[in-house]
């Protein structure tokens, strides 16, 4: 008799393992096959059973990516093989985790699929220094947004964000956006002042976390200056004002 296995989509969160949910933990401890993102850390791969088989299928922009279809693929072989299979996402899988591509293709494939929540990298990255996203007086909302565009896509209408984001009082909360930043500067002042607060963390949650304190106006040359990279969350918007009171220079890169 043929057992199918089934397939859980488990968010990592931002790197520190205790920040997983205990739901996510079960099912770590409890998969027969991982398969890992590039950004999901050791310490958390380390929780899988020592029988378990560890697949790493990195995406991270910039670098060379196993293709979606084959992820999927493998996904659905695992399972058909009687498999209890994880595939292990940095962040939350449906917070620019491919998550929902995931979903749909297992669920077309007649795979019995279930999704574990994790903390999203640009929430653990202005928790850690102390910052809400919303506030009664600096925002009355946030929006997550990628600030990677793939090709021959048009990507993000930067210009009606910034607009919105002025109007409605919102924080802007973009990930993959460092390569990007010099055009995303430039689109957002179109609608946002110069002097709106802008901070860039990376490696959030992470012993090596570090950040910058700016300005939306000089955003790109700060990021340059202090050799900021991926992965980083940029973060636009009157919440970051007490942070930037605290970096004595706005290009200066501050451990956490």
């Amino acid at each position: 008799m043929n057992i199918q296995g089934k397939v859980a989509l488990v968010g990592a969160g931002p790197g520190d393992p205790e920040l997983l949910t205990v739901k996510a933990v079960k099912a770590i401890q409890a998969a027969t096959v991982l398969l890992v993102d590039d950004l999901v850390s050791d310490d958390i791969v380390a929780l899988a059973a020592p029988a378990a088989r560890i697949v790493y299928v990195g995406k991270r922009g910039g670098c060379k990516s196993t293709p979606q279809a084959f992820i999927e693929k493998l996904m659905v072989m695992a399972a058909r093989e009687g498999e209890n299979v994880v595939r292990l996402k940095g962040g939350d899988p449906f917070i620019f985790g491919r998550g929902g591509e995931e979903l749909e293709h297992l669920r077309e494939s007649g795979i019995e699929v279930q999704v574990i929540n994790g903390i999203t990298a640009g929430l653990a990255a202005v928790t850690s220094l102390g910052v809400p996203l919303t506030h009664r007086q600096h925002a009355h909302g946030v929006v997550f947004v990628t600030g990677h565009v793939r090709p021959g896509a048009e990507g993000t209408d930067w210009r009606a964000l910034a607009e919105t984001a002025h109007k409605a009082r919102l924080t802007l909360v973009i990930y993959m956006g460092v390569s990007g930043a010099e055009r995303i500067e430039g689109e957002l002042l179109t609608g946002l002042p110069a002097s709106t607060p802008a901070c860039v963390i990376q490696n959030a949650s992470l012993p090596t976390q570090r950040h910058l304190s700016t300005t939306l106006g000089s955003l790109a040359a700060s990021i340059r200056e202090a050799g900021m990279g991926s992965p980083s969350i940029i973060v636009v918007g009157d919440v970051m004002a007490g942070v930037a009171l605290a970096t004595a220079h706005p290009a200066s890169a501050r451990a956490a």
